[in-house]
């Protein structure tokens, strides 16, 4: 997932490769991402004066990272709709409900990368497939590599940060109720926010 491109000097040109960092090349392999120590987090403007925030419990999901070649890096993610998480009971219900998510017909949210790509220092980008209930449609997501590192427990670990943005209603989720004030009580715009631990396979 594209997180090893760096240039090292200012003299490179598009058509010569940066040279391999040998640190970073060493962490080309096989992870599955650690959901103990990953959030996936949502926010949402609700009632047009405050951000309603929430989170996916249950999922799984796997990288590959190319250190040669970045962007050959992949990443794969399956969510369990029904773990969806506000802090309110009424409110995950309704989420649940077929007004929106219904996760009853479609239990699982999917991500498949199609491309990544290095921005340069430790930024990065990669695309892909975002399959909500029966709706697929492309997606980016702005990755920050904040390192790697071996656990007490030999486990070698790599991590990042990601945003991204979406439009609900690109994935046919589309209610939502007139304010009296004007506007509308949720939002269209979403807000997704990553913090991915990422163990390295055997």
């Amino acid at each position: 997932m594209g997180i090893f491109g760096r240039k090292n000097d200012a003299t490179e040109t598009t058509a010569a490769p940066a040279p391999v960092n040998p640190e970073l090349a060493g962490l080309t392999g096989d992870y599955t991402i650690d959901p103990a120590h990953t959030s996936l987090g949502f926010t949402a403007r609700h009632a047009m004066v405050t951000n309603v925030k929430g989170s996916f419990l249950d999922f799984e999901g796997t990288l590959h990272l190319d250190g040669s070649d970045p962007s050959q890096s992949t990443a794969s993610l399956d969510v369990k709709m029904d773990s969806i998480e506000t802090g309110q009971g009424d409110r995950d219900g309704h989420l649940k409900s077929a007004d929106f998510f219904d996760v009853e017909k479609f239990p699982t949210m999917t991500f498949r990368s199609t491309s990544a790509e290095a921005l340069g220092g430790e930024d990065y980008r990669i695309t892909g497939d975002l399959t909500i209930k029966d709706v697929t449609k492309p997606i980016t997501i702005d990755l920050e590599f904040n390192g790697a590192a071996k656990d007490p427990f030999g486990n070698e670990r790599v991590g990042f940060e990601g945003k991204a943005e979406l439009l609900r209603s690109e994935w046919g989720l589309t209610w939502n109720a007139a304010l009296e004030t004007g506007g509308v009580l949720v939002s269209d715009k979403i807000k997704l926010v990553f913090d991915i631990s990422a163990i390295r396979n055997a």
